[in-house]
């Protein structure tokens, strides 16, 4: 039996056009049988606060209820100052991907990215294996948080964030703690050589951004490269890491198993990540 209301989520950003995050949710809402809809919305920071209080309003002027959202590019950070409470997950993060409306219409901020990440490496890698090793990290937002995070809990020895802002990579690195410094972002190039792992967390090689220059030329054939735009999924960073040897992983994976625990909340079933949902969201990304 469906519910009397229609739950109704999505996923924010500026831009949003890119994301596959509708195709994704809305495969699991017709594989199960839900009542519920995912949605897209172009929102910026400035806006955010606004929006989610809105949305309360529109959804239930549709006789449905506001369950809550995803955030992507640039709201996770700006998010982590607008919701109502914050999961230990996102505190420790320092940022917000997810967020659930309570039955008292309160906004909790998770953070799934993390797991998300770590999962996403699995699929790949035996991932005990980075645990005292080098990791670089390319960017400072809100999902470099999370890798950063993700990759400690790993037992990585040394993080290197490497970021266009020096500012925000110090603040990153202050946050981790001591396994983490700072590297010149002109430097980037010769900051691989001893690094087990690389992570792309900029926009930069995403479809419409500009490229992400980087010479792999120092790296490890036993290194792994991973890069979490996922429009283009081979993104040029993944095609020149597989040419040289090296194992590369895209970002598909952490989309699909960062959603996992958003879809539960805002519906109340656990989701599956399989390959049928790998081939459907791909199938989203041709014209991208």
């Amino acid at each position: 039996m469906t519910d009397e209301k229609r739950k109704i989520a999505g996923v924010m950003g500026w831009p949003i056009s890119h994301s596959l995050s509708p195709r994704l949710h809305g495969y699991w809402i017709e594989k199960y049988g839900l009542n519920a809809d995912y949605r897209a919305w172009p929102v910026k920071p400035e806006d955010l606060r606004a929006t989610f209080a809105q949305l309360k309003d529109d959804c239930a002027a549709e006789s449905g209820v506001f369950r809550g959202t995803n955030l992507t590019i640039p709201l996770k950070e700006t998010a982590f100052e607008v919701v109502d409470i914050l999961d230990p997950s996102a505190k420790r993060i320092g940022a917000v991907n997810t967020t659930v409306v309570g039955e008292d219409g309160r906004l909790t901020g998770w953070n799934t990215d993390g797991i998300g990440f770590t999962d996403s490496l699995a699929e790949k890698i035996d991932v005990s294996t980075l645990s005292g090793g080098t990791a670089l990290i390319l960017g400072a937002g809100g999902a470099s948080r999370a890798v950063a995070v993700a990759l400690s809990d790993l037992g990585v020895a040394k993080i290197i964030i490497c970021n266009r802002s020096g500012a925000r990579a110090e603040t990153l690195a202050a946050h981790i703690g001591d396994i983490a410094r700072v590297g010149p972002w002109d430097r980037r190039s010769s900051l691989l050589e001893g690094s087990d792992i690389l992570v792309n967390c900029t926009s930069l090689g995403m479809t419409g951004q500009p490229p992400l220059e980087i010479s792999l030329g120092g790296l490890k054939k036993t290194a792994i490269v991973s890069d979490i735009v996922y429009v283009p999924l081979e993104t040029d960073l993944l095609k020149r890491a597989r040419r040289q040897g090296n194992i590369a992983v895209d970002g598909l994976g952490m989309l699909l198993h960062q959603a996992k625990a958003g879809f539960e909340a805002w519906f109340g079933v656990t989701p599956e990540v399989d390959e049928d949902l790998r081939r459907h969201v791909l199938d989203g990304l041709k014209g991208k």
